[in-house]
């Protein structure tokens, strides 16, 4: 008896032990969630493709939601990392459309949650549930006169439920209190705000920001409330532009009858690194009331609409500015695990070790070049020649390095679904070799039976290596095909110098507009400019790879401000230049 309870209990130990080992305490964007393909034939304009965007993520009974446009379903998670998805289809037989929940709406009223997509039909549903984690809803309002496009739900301390919406190039977005118990209007809706691109450089329409073709929209309304003052969160220019961004507008009352002010920098913005947009979100608190913001990051090659989610630490400082910090927001980050300061970096100082490394490849697909996996641009993609088992890619990191960390992002060549489909998964091997010849397993995904599109590897321990192979061994639909093999850790060099001669150059002509250049790094790949419109707020970031000058378009014509740079390698990280001032 006392050899079966020792057995048993140096079971239970080990089990344990391999729980906590296990434990992921990392992640990286854009998201690792099952996203679905695009349901609309006619819609894939160069292919089929996952897609969706605007995502809102609540807490709720201590787990997370996750609500996202054309998915069939939403997630919910206890810890921010495994997402599990129930399938849902909303819309009703009278407000059915090509869309289905598209640019949802989340909101609590005490213990319940209300859910609607966009419409601008007059019959449309909301609907209500005490119990999301399952399949478990039921219409509160079966017709929802007031429609609305991008729409959010806001319940203020007092127990008022407000709503919002609007998405246009032409109109502001709305607001409007409803009825907790019929949720009809309680008076005509109110203009929060309309986008003034004439005095913010960041809302031009456009990749480069020139307000050709089209003027800017605005869109996905989301309110958060912080020390008695309301922030109203927008987004703007573009979903399909690199600079697309989520701005907010700070007053004193949730429908703006009193003062507001817009913040002159965007709030969420990453216009720069591998995966770029942070536009069309939502602000929420984990469960240690850290503010976090969830948006979209835009892919846009074989629709505009092609589209991730990206995860961003948020918050307020002490003079209640709201922030979101996207520094190396696609490199490793540290998931919540207590009470943080989101001012200090949640990045993890893991590198990437593989930038524009050397590549081989098993097979190539027309121009889909293997170089495309290490660009760090989620755009461009290398694509085998077929789906078989022991297609391979493989980098090398130029020397034996420590590897901490791996993010494998597949792309859609020759995808064949169309919405979303059960039993989709992939499979693979990782490998790892000092030399080249004698090969070691690293990660083994041999028997995995999820779809892991944006698959990100912590690994428990370090490992010292130089080379990695990817194998494939089943492909969901479509090629082996890869945009981004990022291989993270550190090498064992000198950190970057600091860099020389940096300037900003801003005209008179456009003072929206400056241009940014700085003397190259001789040992550095990559740079992040932050600035901000105070010497110790230098909140935005833009990371620019193998270039030493940036054309910057985004600042408030009315303001001074300032910036500092700091250089990127494979070893770590530069101290920051001086913060210097552009009147």
């Amino acid at each position: 008896m006392k050899i079966i309870c020792s057995i048993l209990l140096t079971s239970l130990l080990l089990t344990v032990a391999l729980t906590a080992k296990s434990q992921q305490k990392t992640y990286c964007n854009p998201m690792n969630i099952d996203y679905g393909y695009t349901p609309i034939p006619n819609f894939c304009q160069w292919g089929n493709h996952r897609a969706t965007a605007d995502p809102v993520i609540v807490t709720y009974k201590g787990d997370y939601f996750l609500f996202s446009t054309n998915q069939w379903g939403y997630w919910w998670s206890n810890d921010l990392v495994k997402w599990n998805f129930i399938p849902r289809k909303f819309l009703r037989p009278w407000n059915e459309g090509y869309d289905e929940l598209c640019a949802p709406a989340v909101g609590i009223i005490g213990d319940t949650m209300l859910v609607m997509g966009s419409t601008y039909e007059a019959d449309f549903t909301i609907w209500m549930s005490t119990n999301p984690k399952t399949d478990d809803w039921k219409p509160l309002v079966e017709k929802f006169v007031p429609g609305g496009w991008d729409p959010a739900f806001f319940t203020d301390d007092d127990g008022k439920l407000y709503i919002y919406n609007g998405s246009s190039n032409q109109y502001p977005v709305y607001g409007v209190e409803l009825d907790r118990k019929t949720l009809k209007p309680l008076s005509a809706r109110r203009e929060m705000y309309i986008l003034e691109p004439w005095r913010y450089g960041w809302q031009r329409f456009g990749e480069n920001m020139d307000d050709t073709f089209l003027d800017p929209f605005i869109e996905g309304s989301w309110m958060t409330k912080h020390n008695g003052k309301y922030y109203f969160q927008y987004g703007a220019p573009g979903t399909e532009f690199s600079g697309y961004a989520d701005g907010v507008v700070v007053g004193k009352d949730p429908l703006f009858r009193m003062e507001n002010t817009p913040q002159s920098m965007p709030m969420s913005y990453k216009p720069g690194g591998f995966a770029r947009g942070a536009g069309h979100g939502a602000t929420f608190q984990d469960k240690w009331n850290n503010y976090w913001h969830v948006s979209t990051i835009g892919i846009c090659v074989k629709n505009n609409f092609e589209r991730r989610i990206g995860m961003w630490p948020a918050g307020f400082d002490s003079d209640d500015i709201m922030y979101c910090n996207t520094a190396f927001g696609d490199y490793p980050t540290y998931l919540p695990d207590g009470t943080e300061d989101h001012l200090n970096s949640r990045f993890t100082g893991w590198m990437l070790l593989n930038y524009q490394k050397p590549v081989t490849v098993s097979s190539t697909l027309g121009s889909y070049y293997a170089n495309n996996a290490v660009d760090e641009n989620i755009r461009t993609y290398w694509s085998a020649a077929t789906a078989n088992p022991n297609e391979w890619i493989c980098t090398d990191l130029g020397e034996i390095s420590t590897v901490r960390a791996i993010q494998l992002n597949y792309a859609d060549q020759d995808a064949g679904f169309l919405g979303k489909s059960s039993g989709v998964f992939h499979q693979y091997k990782i490998m790892e070799s000092a030399d080249g010849k004698k090969w070691n397993l690293l990660v083994d995904k041999s028997r995995n039976q999820t779809d892991v599109p944006h698959d990100y590897i912590e690994l428990d321990k370090p490992v010292m290596t130089r080379y990695l192979k990817l194998i494939n061994l089943h492909m969901p639909t479509g090629k082996f095909a890869i945009s981004g093999f990022r291989v993270f850790g550190l090498g064992t060099g000198e950190k970057p110098d600091a860099v020389k001669e940096f300037i900003v150059l801003r005209t008179k002509k456009d003072k929206r507009s400056a241009w940014v250049k700085w003397s190259p790094v001789e040992n550095a790949y990559a740079y992040n400019i932050y600035m901000g419109t105070e010497p110790d707020k230098l909140y935005n970031c833009i990371m620019v790879y193998n270039a030493n000058e940036y054309w910057l378009k985004t600042m408030d014509k009315d303001k001074t401000y300032y910036f500092t740079i700091e250089a990127i390698n494979e070893n770590g990280i530069s101290e920051h230049s001086k913060v210097i001032v552009a009147e």
